[in-house]
């Protein structure tokens, strides 16, 4: 049999792969939770207040990859796993790079010049592994939950701006965001004002548009505001819960099988 014999066409219906980030509290591990049959490899201590079903909280990377082949290779119900949160994760990550090289900064780890960062992508890519193998044998799907920072961005067509990014390393936010599927900004909507504020001139003040301190929302396409992005070709906003966001892919997915 030729080789071009093997060529498959079609669209492959495989779960979602789903990085969420945002600010503390917005509502992101709800969010996951709200999956169904959702499994949480907890590496920080931030679901006392969420019903859901999780691992001990991991204090190593070693505990973590052992949670994630149990779940590969045992009998269960679970049909999504969640990873809370990936910046946690990356800090566990961190401490296993200076203990293999017995540093104390992962700055310093193989002689620094940023050596440290890229042996961080191998731990990285062993998460990455058995997540897909959790996909791809076991039919799950699998949400990364990370909280956001504020990063500058050097423009090469525009003057320089502030935008929100997971609270990751370069290296291993851009890993995972090619590897997922969807990259979503979970954010509140406000509206801002300027205000007369004397000999000072205007100032601008932001308020929360809707109730309980702002209308929630998930951006689904990137921004100069944010990073985003989807393959589902999801509406750029839409409301922060899980049953928005999958009503959406659904109907996406409907739509393209007729």
């Amino acid at each position: 049999m030729g080789m071009l014999e093997n060529i498959q066409t079609g669209k492959e219906q495989k779960p979602p792969r789903i990085m969420i980030y945002g600010s503390e509290g917005v509502g992101k591990s709800t969010f996951g939770a709200s999956a169904p049959g959702a499994i949480f490899v907890q590496t920080e201590d931030g679901l006392g207040e969420i019903n859901c079903k999780k691992f001990p909280l991991a204090h190593s990377v070693a505990e973590v990859l052992s949670e994630l082949t149990a779940l590969r290779d045992e009998p269960h119900d679970f049909q999504t796993v969640v990873i809370d949160s990936a910046d946690w994760l990356e800090r566990l990550i961190f401490e296993e790079v200076c203990r293999e090289y017995g540093v104390r900064s992962i700055e310093k780890a193989d002689g620094g010049y940023g050596r440290g960062y890229t042996h961080a992508l191998t731990h990285w890519r062993k998460v990455i592994a058995l997540l897909q193998e959790l996909r791809d044998k076991r039919n799950m799907m699998v949400i990364l939950v990370a909280h956001a920072k504020v990063e500058r961005f050097e423009d090469p067509e525009n003057a320089a701006y502030d935008r929100y990014t997971p609270r990751l390393h370069k290296h291993a936010a851009s890993l995972i965001a090619e590897w997922v599927d969807a990259v979503l900004f979970a954010n509140k909507k406000f509206r801002v004002t300027k205000e007369n504020a004397g000999f000072t001139g205007e100032r601008a003040i932001a308020a929360p548009i809707g109730a309980d301190g702002g209308e929630r929302i998930i951006r689904t396409v990137g921004s100069p505001a944010c990073i985003a992005k989807n393959r589902y070709g999801l509406p750029a906003e839409l409301p922060l819960s899980w049953q928005a966001f999958i009503d959406a892919y659904q109907k996406i997915e409907e739509n393209n099988h007729e």
